[in-house]
């Protein structure tokens, strides 16, 4: 038995390292290897790229097991870890890693190269007998053999970050060196499996035009670190590394989450004139930075973006947006590996009102259950999410928690304006529960002396249709409603959005949403309560345009889509659209999206 396991290593390593078949034996089958090929993931980060492909395989396979000095093995390993943290101190050094989430999660990552438990499990693995190199990949499988299977994506991501600084010693160990940046395409698309975000920051960022993983998510520390240096990024998209060759052309589509291998000439000129395109629209929505969001009748628009990392806040002045209508404050607490306490979630809110530097901020308090799960309370159980305990629920069944992340916004504040957003509020009460909290912080505030802020305006997410049918008791206790269409829409529909099959059924420019959606215009109208859009509807210049028909006047959307929705405005006249939808509110059998598509085409309204 023992010789068997014996050939069975040797085989196994013979085919790891590629020796088993001469390369000379290794053929295309009839050109298959050849053929342009789609490979469809998801969207990590937005935006459209082409280049050549450069394979991240930072494997290093393990040539001897056994060590013969146990003492020489230690001393390369404390080597190599002091080169490890060297090579991510000087990346911190960088200029554009000196503030926002991208330093943060550096920061985290060189933390791992500091965890003494790790480090000591690779130092008992040397002692055992291992060489360097073997107790650093069994330090590393024991836990991934652990948290591998987790459904958490949180300590999945981590388990990518664990990889990465693996990776990183063995090179060290091994006496590899990275490969030479001039035998590297001047337009690199980064294929990889999973990637830290130290391997991403290995590469030159004047050369990396995308990237593409096989596995990977929004959330993950390498989309976040991309998504700073404006680099689109496709994930989940299968076994990219066997289908792709070096140097193979590619385009990274990460708008539609898609990646396209080898496409033909046609379709490369198409797509490098639609990013020539896409750079003209940009500039011409960079020029109307300065301009007022105005209709042709002059009916003055507000416009807002969307946010949720330190990063975003950029978007203001690149917008030239008239403030923040949405800070998801729940993000930051996901890429985090516990909860944070009142002072860190103070420095964030209070950075977060520097960069808006006077222009407003609504802050949504933690949305989270559901599809979003914090890695440190673990999943809600729920088997309806969306419906279930998440939210203001959660913030209501533990007060300590929403009470702490209360009292960090009044400390940020310090004085200056602050404005506060319940989220998925279903009955008024809930909505004086939460007040009260809020009462009681600044109270406790005030005998501690500190600075009140000045205004403070409490508002909530309109998302559940119940809220409709309560709106003038809701209206004495809020200074602002934000209309959240996403979740709003799933609602009124019972259609889950997260259901494939549901995808594109019920739309959003429907008689019923529109009706609901005027309704509560018209019942806020006389109150003096400001009412805003913050859903994808508000980001859609149709959808936009319908919404400002029916009488909104503030929209909040996502930093790219204020160009475009801002062109539309300005293109459109307001009381001709108002009296056109309302006729056609009457006629619900009309197709309302492409009916509106005609009317903008005929009166030269940019959509």
């Amino acid at each position: 038995i023992e010789t068997l396991q014996t050939i069975a290593m040797v085989l196994a390593e013979l085919i790891a390292a590629g020796h088993f078949v001469s390369p000379n034996e290794v053929q295309q089958v009839d050109g298959l290897g050849l053929l342009p090929l789609r490979v469809d993931g998801v969207q990590l980060t937005p935006g459209v790229a082409i280049g050549h492909a450069v394979l991240h395989e930072p494997r290093i396979s393990i040539q001897k097991v056994v060590a013969e000095d146990v003492g020489h093995e230690l001393k390369r390993f404390e080597e190599a870890a002091h080169g490890v943290r060297e090579d991510v101190d000087r990346m911190l050094e960088a200029h554009d890693m000196q503030s926002g989430e991208q330093r943060e999660i550096l920061e985290t990552f060189r933390m791992f190269v500091d965890d003494r438990g790790w480090l000591e499990r690779v130092r008992e693995a040397i002692a055992s007998g291992l060489t360097a190199e073997a107790a650093v990949q069994r330090a590393f499988d024991d836990v991934h053999a652990r948290v591998g299977q987790s459904a958490d994506p949180y300590i999945r991501e981590r388990l990518s970050d664990l990889q990465d600084l693996t990776n990183r010693l063995l090179l060290r160990l091994s006496g590899r060196v990275a490969p030479d940046p001039s035998s590297l395409p001047d337009d690199m698309i980064v294929v990889a499996r999973d990637m830290g975000p130290a391997e991403l920051l290995d590469y030159d960022r004047t050369r990396l035009r995308g990237l593409v993983l096989e596995e990977g998510s929004a959330m993950s520390h390498v989309a976040i670190v991309a998504r700073a240096l404006d680099i689109p990024v496709v994930g989940r998209a299968p076994d990219v590394l066997a289908r792709i060759e070096p140097g193979d052309a590619i385009v990274v589509d990460g708008d539609n989450g898609q990646v396209l291998v080898r496409p033909a000439d046609d379709i490369l000129e198409t797509v490098d004139g639609a990013i020539g395109a896409r750079a003209a629209r940009r500039r011409r929505y960079a020029a109307l930075r300065e301009l007022p969001a105005a209709t042709r009748d002059q009916a003055r628009i507000s416009l807002h973006i969307n946010a949720g990392l330190l990063i975003d806040m950029q978007h203001l002045d690149e917008t030239g947006a008239d403030g923040v209508g949405l800070y998801r404050t729940e993000i930051p607490f996901m890429v985090r590996s516990e909860f944070p306490d009142v002072d860190a979630q103070a420095w964030l809110y209070g950075r977060v009102l520097d960069l808006a530097d006077g222009r407003p901020v609504a802050f949504r308090t933690l949305d989270v259950g559901g599809d979003k799960v914090l890695p440190y309370v673990g999943t809600f159980g729920d088997d309806n999410p969306a419906m279930g305990w998440r939210a203001i629920r959660i913030g209501l069944d533990r007060p300590a928690m929403l009470r702490r992340q209360l009292r960090a916004l009044i400390q940020a504040a310090n004085g200056r304006p602050l404005s506060v957003m319940y989220p998925m509020i279903a009955e008024v009460g809930e909505l004086k529960r939460a007040r009260r909290l809020l009462d009681l912080e600044l109270e406790r505030a005030k005998r501690r002396g500190q600075a009140l802020p000045q205004p403070l305006r409490v508002g909530v997410m309109f998302e559940v249709p119940a809220l409709a049918w309560q709106l003038d008791s809701l209206v004495r206790h809020v200074d602002f409603i934000s209309v959240g269409t996403n979740d709003l829409m799933q609602f009124l529909y019972a259609a889950d959005r997260g259901n494939t099959r549901l995808a594109g059924r019920y739309d959003s420019l429907s008689p019923a949403m529109l009706r609901l959606l005027h309704f509560v215009v018209e019942k806020l109208r006389p109150t003096g309560v400001e009412l805003s859009v913050c859903g994808e509807m508000a980001g859609q210049p149709v959808d936009a345009l319908a919404l400002l028909a029916i009488g909104v006047r503030t929209l909040s959307m996502a930093p790219g889509s204020i160009g475009p929705v801002k062109a539309m405005i300005r293109s459109l006249d307001l009381k001709h659209a108002t009296r056109f939808v309302s006729a056609m509110l009457t006629q619900p059998d009309q197709p309302m999206r492409e009916t509106l598509r005609l009317f903008a085409a005929d009166h030269a309204i940019e959509i």
